[in-house]
């Protein structure tokens, strides 16, 4: 999943990201509403996590300019406030959930994935094709009830495939969703070296991955 995380305080941003990336999802950071609204103009996202209080405004703004121009990119708003008038405010302006400072990590990561979900019907909790059944709360693989263990890059790149099981998926669409800005270093082949692991670690069960050269890769069943 790639993600846009707004939030000015360094070492909570630093917290937040990380805990994302250990999962294996992609995390582009902003301090500022001028810098968030750049990385959303030029890379699209699964969700942005959004602080109210900013440098250079209120995330509010940004909200409202996003759903004025129609984007119905899932946004769950961060603050300090917590009252009631506030959080209905935020809401009525077009945001999706709300979090009060201080909050758990595991809390923000259960609302992010219910987030993603309600923006991407196709991402179930559980999701099964062929006999690959995979919990992505849990982070946990099986072919016909045998567990395989995976890397978290692998589950990024298994919850791409997933999520699109049957349809052919760009290298370019695979990358974007799998490293965020800071791994501009990361270049292209390297989802070819993810997607042969994956093959690999897949490879007794009734699922496949395909290359289809110049077009990309695709996650069929055996009977396909």
């Amino acid at each position: 999943m790639r993600m846009l995380l707004v939030e000015d305080t360094e070492d909570l941003a630093i917290a937040i990201a990380e805990s994302f990336a250990r999962r294996g999802d992609a995390v582009d950071c902003a301090g500022t509403l001028a810098d968030a609204l750049a990385a959303l103009r030029v890379q699209d996202y699964d969700i942005a996590i959004l602080d109210i209080q900013l440098p250079d405004g209120e995330g509010t703004t940004l909200l409202r300019t996003l759903r004025q121009e129609g984007h119905s990119l899932p946004i769950l708003m961060l603050t300090a406030r917590g009252e009631v008038e506030m959080r209905i405010k935020t809401l009525d302006q077009g945001a999706d959930d709300y979090m009060v400072k201080p909050f758990e990590l595991g809390e923000l990561h259960a609302r992010v994935r219910a987030l993603a979900r309600r923006g991407h019907s196709v991402r179930e909790v559980i999701q099964t094709y062929g006999d690959l059944r995979f919990d992505a709360a849990r982070r946990e693989l099986t072919a016909a009830g045998a567990p395989i263990a995976l890397t978290r890059r692998e589950y990024s790149l298994l919850e791409v495939l997933l999520s699109n099981a049957g349809r052919v998926v760009t290298k370019e669409h695979i990358h974007e969703r799998m490293f965020s800005f800071n791994d501009e270093d990361v270049g292209m082949n390297t989802v070819e070296t993810y997607v042969a692991r994956l093959r690999r670690k897949i490879c007794k069960s009734q699922v496949s991955i395909r290359t289809l050269r110049g077009l990309g890769y695709q996650m069929t069943t055996h009977e396909q």
